[in-house]
């Protein structure tokens, strides 16, 4: 016959999962809703100014061939 004393780790375990679950469940409820948001403080301006150099001119492309003539038949 099984012994009706005999104790395990699972109802542990279930209960380490499932407080797990709730405190998981919390934290998304929170960062969700935002109920803690703090704003960052902007600045009134930005200034951004980038100077790039002017590439130099590209070389002329190379000058196509002749057109073959037809040799008469």
């Amino acid at each position: 016959m099984a012994d009706p004393h005999r104790s395990g780790a699972t109802p542990w375990l279930a209960l380490l999962v499932g407080g797990l679950i709730v405190a998981l469940a919390v934290l998304g409820y929170f960062l969700y809703s935002s109920a803690g948001r703090m704003e960052p403080k902007l600045p009134a301006a930005i200034n951004v100014d980038i100077t790039v150099p002017k590439a130099p001119p590209l070389p002329d492309a190379p000058r196509l061939p002749d057109a073959p003539i037809p040799v008469p038949k």
